[in-house]
Parts: structure tokens; sequence; C-alpha cells
């Protein structure tokens, strides 16, 4: 877990509705369109992709982000609550803003998306 994200991401929290999740709760499916990347304040999020493979997310990591980037996004892989989470649930709107008001929220966020690319390089799971 990343603390200086997990930080950043409780602060966003004041300002953004946290959604609360049950043991094995579907957050959504696999080919599901998506617009929405999600922040993880407490708990554990598997997602398991469409081709095989699953990846586990905690407090401090943000997933989905293809949503923001990508126009007519479909989720490639389900999201579960393997525990009890607290999740926020980021648009592209509130997204730019949480950047606009803390933009270490950005360069976390890149931090996280360079460290799973270099996992994935090495075979440790798909992104």
């Amino acid at each position: 877990m990343d603390i200086s994200a997990l930080h950043t991401i409780q602060a966003l929290a004041s300002s953004i509705a946290v959604r609360r999740l049950q043991p094995l709760q579907t957050l959504y499916e696999a080919g599901v369109a998506g617009d929405s990347i999600f922040c993880i304040l407490s708990g554990t999020i598997q997602l398991t992709w469409e081709g095989g493979g699953q990846e586990c997310f905690e407090a401090g990591q943000v997933f989905g982000v293809g949503a923001l980037v990508m126009p007519d996004h479909r989720r490639h892989a389900t999201a579960q609550a393997m525990t009890a989470c607290d999740v926020l649930e980021m648009n592209r709107e509130e997204f730019l803003f949480a950047v606009q008001e803390s933009p270490m929220f950005a360069v976390e966020l890149l931090a996280s998306l360079e460290q799973r690319l270099r996992r994935s390089q090495q075979g440790d799971h798909e992104l």
C-alpha cells in the first residue's frame, strides 16, 4: 500500500461519495461500459481478467483508469470485493477536479501505473 496515495485518496473522500462493498460483492462485470475509476480507501478488490488471470488492489490503489482515457470503454475484468471495502468512484469530471485540487494524485496514479506495467512485463500479472 502506498501511504501517500492513501492520504491523497482519503482527502478526496471529503468531496466525493464513498461506496461500501460487502465481501464477495461484485463492483462491475467484464464487458460492461465504464466511465469511472475507483480508488480504494479500505479493503481488497480482486480483478478477474476475461482472458484469465487475477490482480488484487488494496487501500491506496486505483484501478479502472482506462475508462477515463478511452471513449466507449468496456471493462476488461470483473471487479469483486474480497473483503469489506470502501471505494471512491470518480467520473472524468471528478477526476479532473481531484487532479486540480491535488496534483500529487496524478503523480501517484502515474507511479501506480508504472509499477503495474513493470510487473506485467515481468510476467507477474496482466494489466
